[in-house]
């Protein structure tokens, strides 16, 4: 053999090899996560770090699959600000070397942290530069980076029946009112992203469920509600070896099935009358909410009562959500990784008269809605998101005409639109203040959300 055709050999041996190596690169994910603590330093009133949910964090995953990365992001916030979604997106777009569309970054929406209503000092002065949070993300995605490893992923369902439809008649003045409905509609399922370490130890894990942290809205306290509860019992119970990131479902319509606790908290804050089992929230809530009553510390038995009850709410969705992790068989070592987002448009309205609940509202034509939806495909897993609060009916449907039975989804999630509420179709009949109060004319949310999505779940699956 003569040397030039010795040369050409190994060269083509060389590329070989190559190729090789890159193929496999490509096929092999690693997964590191990472936890930052966000509780504010100096709030009114600080954790008394009795409980895991007092305190607030950002949680990160970061995914490598050698030819891309994504990074699934979840914050103890009320709201993911439009401004912080954008300024820490861009960033982590740069330090991963990915798309945009490869980052979800929600907010957990507990009524008890930055951003809540009712609390305080807690909302940002300015929605639109709240800097400290976008960096506080950033830094969770390079600590997560940081602590790639090679792992698998898989997914699971199961139920957890803590949650109820919040949308209700109330039996007394035979008006719309927010109480519980057992009959309304209602998701009771718990999604779950896992991802194991080669040991088959949890690296993270990812967990979707739809219910409002409303038990400390308006009592004065700092608190992650039931999502940070979960978390912990989570982490913890593997010997905080691992992340475990809380997601918000379509939680529009969704409450906790039991607010006793949260309740006598705000009566005892206000100084109003507590009226027994009879007791309706919106009449002690109310008066706190529009500023009518001095409100004073919140009594020390009925702060603990309601503690205890967020603590126990994150127990049993995290044995949920445990069990679910315990039972997860089909497990993907070489994922594809695939994300695609769009802007669905609806036409706006600007309510022109005032009231709470139970009565008809008047409108005017306003401003379009912009809704940014978004999927990101790992594995067999479609995880889509809508950046608004989505009444669960939509999320529903769209698992029913979903081609992939591993959807799920993720809402608050990627900035914040100027819809409001967004309730299905049939919902906007209601008198509630989430209808009442949507900047959404009535017909083209519910199904502009999940074609709109269903479009891009097909797109994921052509990359």
């Amino acid at each position: 053999m003569s040397s030039r055709k010795a040369l050409e050999l190994l060269f083509v041996v060389g590329c070989s090899l190559c190729w090789g190596a890159a193929i496999s690169a490509q096929g092999t994910l690693r997964v590191g996560a990472a936890r930052v603590d966000i509780t504010p330093s100096d709030p009114a009133r600080p954790p008394s770090g009795n409980y895991a949910h007092e305190k607030l964090y950002v949680r990160a995953i970061v995914l490598d699959n050698g030819a891309t990365r994504a990074a699934l992001i979840a914050a103890d916030q009320a709201d993911l600000y439009e401004a912080v979604w954008l300024a820490a997106s861009k960033q982590i777009s740069v330090e991963l070397n990915c798309p945009v569309e490869n980052i979800v970054m929600s907010a957990t929406h507990t009524h008890s942290g930055w951003g809540a209503g009712g609390f305080p000092g807690m909302r940002p002065p300015d929605p639109n530069a709240p800097p400290p949070l976008a960096g506080q993300i950033v830094d969770a995605v390079k600590q997560a980076n940081a602590n790639l490893q090679p792992a698998r992923v898989g997914f699971g369902k199961g139920k957890s029946y803590l949650n109820v439809n919040r949308d209700a008649i109330d039996g007394d003045t035979h008006l719309w009112t927010q109480a519980p409905n057992l009959e309304g509609p209602s998701d009771k399922t718990v999604a779950v992203v896992e991802f194991l370490a080669s040991s088959s130890q949890p690296i993270a894990v990812y967990m979707d469920y739809a219910m409002h942290p409303v038990n400390g809205y308006l009592a004065g306290l700092i608190s992650a509600d039931f999502a940070g509860a979960t978390s912990r019992y989570v982490e913890q119970a593997f010997d905080d070896k691992m992340v475990a990131l809380f997601v918000q479902g379509a939680s529009g319509d969704q409450n906790p099935l039991y607010l006793r606790a949260g309740t006598n908290a705000m009566a005892s804050q206000s100084g109003v009358p507590i009226t027994g089992f009879e007791m309706k929230r919106e009449a002690v809530e109310a008066p706190i909410r529009e500023g009518k009553v001095k409100t004073v510390p919140v009594d020390s038995k009925v702060e603990d009562a309601l503690e205890r009850v967020m603590d126990s709410e994150g127990v049993l969705l995290g044995e949920e959500v445990i069990r679910v992790m315990t039972n997860i068989k089909q497990l993907h070592a070489t994922p594809s990784i695939a994300a695609a987002q769009k802007i669905v448009t609806c036409p706006g309205r600007k309510r022109t008269d005032s009231g709470r609940e139970g009565m008809q509202g008047t409108y005017e034509d306003g401003d379009p809605v912009h809704i940014r939806l978004g999927v990101l495909r790992i594995a067999n897993v479609e995880v889509t998101t809508v950046d608004a609060e989505v009444y669960s009916f939509i999320a529903q449907r769209l698992k029913r005409e979903s081609p992939m039975a591993n959807t799920f989804m993720v809402t608050l999630a990627n900035g914040k639109t100027n819809s409001g509420y967004i309730p299905n179709d049939t919902a906007f009949g209601a008198q509630t203040f989430q209808v009442l109060g949507s900047r959404l004319k009535p017909g083209c949310a519910e199904t502009a959300i999940v074609n709109g999505l269903l479009d891009l779940i097909s797109a994921t699956q052509k990359k």
